[in-house]
C-alpha cells in the first residue's frame, strides 16, 4: 500500500499541494467540469466544504476526459468556479484520471494495491473519493451521489 500524502500534485494555479497538510481530516476528492449535467454540485461541494472545513478539504480536480466537458485553461476554470459558484475549496490543475496519463492520484484512488481499500474506474465527471484523517481510501461515490448526500456527510463524524 502506498502513502496518498506522499502523492505530487499541483494546484490550479501550478504550485505544489502538500497533500500532508490535510493529514488528520477527510479529503474528498472529485474530479469536475465546467460543462456536465452535474456541474450544479459544485454549490453542494461548496455547502459541504463550508460546514466540515475544520475536518474536510475537499480537493477538485479538473478533468476533460468526459465528453470534453472541461475545454478551459487553468484561467477560465477558476473564474468560472469562483464568479458561479464561490468555491473556495481546494483545486488542483487539470489531470487524466483514468486511461495511460492518469495521473498518479487517481492511480492510488482507483487501485486497491495502492489504497488498500478496493479498485474502481472514473466513469464520469464528478465522481467522488473520501479518504479517512488517517490517509485510508473509505468509498467512492459515482456522479449520482450528492454531496450533501448521508452516504457522505454520515462518514464526516
Amino acid at each position: 500500500m502506498t502513502d496518498i500524502y506522499n502523492i505530487k500534485i499541483n494546484s490550479l494555479q501550478n504550485k505544489a499541494i502538500d497533500l500532508s497538510e490535510y493529514k488528520n481530516k477527510f479529503i474528498l476528492f472529485v474530479n469536475v467540469a465546467s460543462k456536465c449535467g452535474f456541474t450544479s454540485q459544485y454549490k453542494e461541494l461548496e455547502e459541504l466544504y463550508k460546514k466540515h472545513k475544520e475536518n474536510l478539504m475537499i480537493i477538485g480536480s479538473p478533468c476533460n476526459q468526459f465528453g470534453s466537458q472541461e475545454p478551459g485553461d487553468a484561467d477560465d476554470i477558476a473564474a468560472f468556479c469562483k464568479v458561479n459558484f464561490g468555491v473556495t475549496f481546494l483545486m488542483t490543475e487539470k489531470i487524466d484520471v483514468k486511461d495511460s496519463k492518469q495521473h498518479p492520484l487517481y492511480n492510488w484512488l482507483t487501485d486497491k494495491n495502492l489504497n488498500g481499500t478496493k479498485s474502481s474506474s472514473v466513469k464520469w465527471n464528478f465522481q467522488k473519493y473520501l479518504v479517512s484523517p488517517e490517509g485510508k481510501l473509505i468509498d467512492y461515490y459515482l456522479s449520482i451521489t450528492k454531496p450533501l448526500s448521508s452516504k457522505i456527510t454520515k462518514q464526516l463524524k
